[in-house]
């Protein structure tokens, strides 16, 4: 048990390097655009019970190799953007950094899930420093804009809450609000750009 407690403090430690990585740049983005393109920024360690069940559903052994092995996500970290290019703007700024490998990139915003769901994600190592030893760990991280999260939240109520009435139909008005927001996504950014652009030929601001 050691062993495992050990190893969920890796995950812990490598999800505290990537956010303070995640907060430095939406502090510098802060500065040079005057606003923060990361609105929040959720962790979370996979609980014991639910990296038991998909081992066994890799059909792979209980142990902390496989765990290190086979596992992408017992490290999550889900950031949230105002803007559709925020999303692409960060995730492109912190796989530059030359401390992070990039494994895998799924882009669900340009090719979404056929129930509508929209996020970037990253599969990514990072070098946890230890006093006598240096663990790469991976991290998953989702990035998607504010309208994105509020309806994979309602979409993730639905699909693990049992009994429902006309699930059916609620998952048709879901994949048609999916498409709404993100077009409205789409808009917003748009309107931004044209305000950005209004303002930087009004001359110079005063700070």
């Amino acid at each position: 048990m050691s062993y495992f407690n050990e190893l969920m403090m890796m995950y812990q430690s490598a999800i505290r390097e990537v956010t303070t990585k995640l907060t430095i740049l939406n502090d510098e983005l802060s500065l040079a655009n005057r606003k923060n393109p990361i609105q929040f920024i959720k962790s979370r360690v996979k609980k014991p019970l639910s990296i038991v069940n998909k081992l066994e559903k890799l059909e792979k052994e209980i142990s902390i190799e496989s765990i290190m092995n086979s596992l992408n996500d017992v490290a999550g970290i889900r950031v949230v953007c105002s803007f559709i290019d925020d999303v692409y703007k960060i995730s492109d700024m912190l796989t530059k950094q030359d401390d992070i490998k990039l494994i895998r990139v799924k882009d669900y915003i340009k090719n979404p899930k056929p129930n509508g769901y929209r996020s970037y994600h990253m599969i990514i190592e990072i070098p946890v420093f230890f006093s006598d030893s240096k663990q790469w760990i991976r991290v998953e991280i989702q990035i998607r804009t504010v309208a994105m999260d509020f309806w994979a939240s309602l979409e993730h109520e639905l699909k693990y809450k049992k009994g429902i009435e006309d699930s059916k139909e609620i998952e048709k008005e879901l994949k048609r609000c999916a498409n709404t927001i993100a077009e409205t996504d789409h808009k917003m950014m748009s309107i931004r750009n044209k305000i950005q652009g209004n303002s930087s030929k009004g001359g110079k601001h005063e700070i």
